[in-house]
């Protein structure tokens, strides 16, 4: 990548961003290890202040930070100011994880006295992407934090200001060293999980992004790597479903920041009895999306990320297919020239191996639960599934066959609330990345027992 580089807002293209430096990786880290023995003994309690501190800070510049991603990477207000909530929340939900995992365990009915405690690893690298550049990364950034781990965050390119606005914040409120932020692309991310001095790696993208970082990082065994690469996420419409709330429920993760979502929904299994109905009432739900400013507070549906996001998206609907609804790139939208989209649908499956990672929806029925399961399983990705039924046995019995980290009924795929573990099977990672309880990778187990005193 470039030293330099600007970029133009999605949403807007006439809006230049400011210019942004790749910065040197060493001295940040060098820093960051320069911190750690330090940090690491302090104690829990005066960690979670310093937290505490940078909740706060965050909480005064919420309006400030949510503007800056709906410029930056185009995702509407309204979400974006959801990421900056969730950010705040994220704060109070990892300190009670830090008291519950943190506390060293008393063992008993060994052959000695015994007790687990949890070390610090060391400098924690965080590797962020685009479409939640501060809720994503931030997760991680607090779970190391209050482990003892300085961090050394290096968000995406796409999202370098906004997440400079957060880092000011949270470097505000930290030791000197404890808090770090490295600007750059793919070689920056590369230089800084493979230093030494790093311990633990975390990594949200793209799997070809994590399969380079896992190959990289492969001689280091020691060296914590937690992925979360995406998903071929479905929604199993069965024939008793509340089919409105259904097609709510994938209009929604469909649509929702663009289809840029990890767990966005981007294939729908309905069974045959129901397929008319759903489809119709799908239609329906979608005509919500519109695209708009993201900047106004009405707006539902922005812009994709960039121009090669908008061709990824062109070639997609130009393919041979049945299209149940037709997307398009719409040139401007409230006098805005931006990479704008529309939904788009169509019958039968393709692609099992990659995301569309835009408002692309891919419709087929099934008349067997057990069929529908495989359907759903034969992809790659085990990200999240939804399930839409009246019936909980029937629901507890896909649940317990589905290839996928999170199971959901009558929910969105993309409803992943932070008090959940959060990971996938497959090519969607290796099931570490986030939500409760990450504390416990960022730490190293300990046996101690002892006898003759």
């Amino acid at each position: 990548m470039a030293a330099s580089w600007r970029k133009r807002s999605p949403g807007d293209l006439s809006a230049e961003l400011p210019e942004v430096s790749a910065t040197p990786v060493g001295p940040v880290v060098a820093a960051a290890a320069a911190a750690a023995e330090k940090w690491a003994r302090m104690p829990l309690d005066e960690r979670c202040e310093c937290l505490r501190n940078a909740q706060s800070a965050i909480a005064a510049g919420k309006d400030d930070l949510a503007r800056g991603i709906a410029i930056e990477t185009g995702k509407p207000l309204t979400e974006s100011l959801g990421e900056v909530g969730a950010v705040i929340a994220k704060i109070d939900l990892t300190i009670a994880d830090a008291r519950e995992h943190l506390a060293p365990r008393e063992v008993t009915g060994g052959p000695h006295p015994a007790r687990v405690r949890r070390l610090a690893r060391g400098v924690a690298a965080v590797i962020a992407p685009f479409n939640f550049p501060l809720h994503l990364g931030h997760g991680a950034t607090v779970a190391h934090l209050l482990a003892g781990n300085p961090v050394v965050l290096k968000p995406s390119p796409l999202a370098a200001n906004v997440v400079a606005r957060y880092a000011e914040l949270m470097r505000g409120a930290m030791p000197a060293g404890v808090f770090g932020l490295v600007q750059g692309g793919a070689g920056e991310a590369l230089a800084l999980a493979g230093d030494a001095r790093v311990r633990a790696v975390c990594f949200t993208g793209s799997v070809a992004a994590g399969r380079a970082l896992a190959t990289a990082l492969a001689a280091d065994f020691s060296k914590e790597l937690a992925l979360e690469l995406g998903g071929r996420n479905h929604a199993i419409v069965c024939a008793d479903a509340d089919l409105a709330l259904a097609a709510d429920a994938v209009a929604d993760a469909l649509c929702l920041t663009c289809g840029q979502r990890c767990n966005a929904t981007s294939r729908v299994l309905v069974h045959a009895d129901a397929a008319a109905e759903f489809e119709a009432l799908l239609l329906k739900s979608v005509a919500r999306y519109v695209p708009g400013d993201p900047l106004l507070a009405a707006t539902k549906l922005g812009p994709l990320i960039s121009a090669d996001a908008l061709g990824r998206y062109t070639r997609l609907i130009a393919e041979d297919c049945e299209w149940l609804l037709a997307g398009s790139v719409v040139g401007s939208v409230d006098g805005k020239r931006g990479h704008y989209v529309t939904p788009a649908i169509r019958r039968g499956f393709v692609h099992d191996d990659a995301e569309p990672f835009a408002p692309l929806l891919e419709i087929e029925s099934f008349t067997d639960t057990g069929d529908a399961a495989r359907r759903a399983n034969a992809t790659p990705f085990g990200l999240t599934v939804s399930v839409f039924t009246r019936d909980r046995a029937a629901f507890d019995g896909l649940a317990g066959v589905l290839h996928a980290g999170n199971i959901y009924a009558n929910l969105p795929t993309t409803f992943s609330p932070g008090t959940l573990p959060f990971g996938g099977f497959g090519l969607s990672g290796n099931g570490r990345p986030g939500g409760r309880g990450f504390i416990r990778f960022c730490t190293q187990e300990q046996a101690v027992q002892w006898t003759g005193f």
